[in-house]
């Protein structure tokens, strides 16, 4: 008798926890504090260094959530202008912006600056 063996496929895992550590990730790489990317998606700084450490997951229907989503929008667009540079994407977005009219990483700490750096970066790519 012959037996076999099927692979189960792993878990999908779930948008949730995908988004989550996305979020994380480019909280890392860019540097910011839990009090500035909890500014920024509108957590408190114990809640984003919970994300950080995977305790904590963003929800789907939550103001978080989509503040996440434009954040790592964001942060996929200036990766692929910067060509993966993190160093680079971290100084553009320090540096003052005469077309944003301010230095981006103080403007994404605001819902409509988020969504206006996170447009001007994809208007700038379309272009390029």
């Amino acid at each position: 008798m012959q037996i076999t063996r099927t692979k189960s496929k792993p878990p999908i895992p779930s948008d949730t926890l995908v988004l989550s550590k996305a979020v994380a990730n480019a909280a890392r790489l860019w540097g910011l504090s839990n009090e500035a990317l909890g500014q920024i998606i509108g957590i408190s700084a114990s809640s984003a260094s919970r994300l950080r450490a995977g305790t904590l997951h963003l929800e789907r229907g939550t103001k978080p959530f989509e503040l996440g989503q434009y954040l790592v929008r964001l942060f996929r667009s200036l990766d692929s202008m910067t060509g993966s540079d993190d160093s680079a994407s971290r100084s553009w977005l320090a540096t003052d912006n005469l077309d944003l009219d301010g230095r981006p990483i103080d403007l994404i700490r605001t819902v409509k600056g988020l969504v206006d750096v996170a447009n001007y970066v994809d208007d700038f790519r379309a272009h390029v």
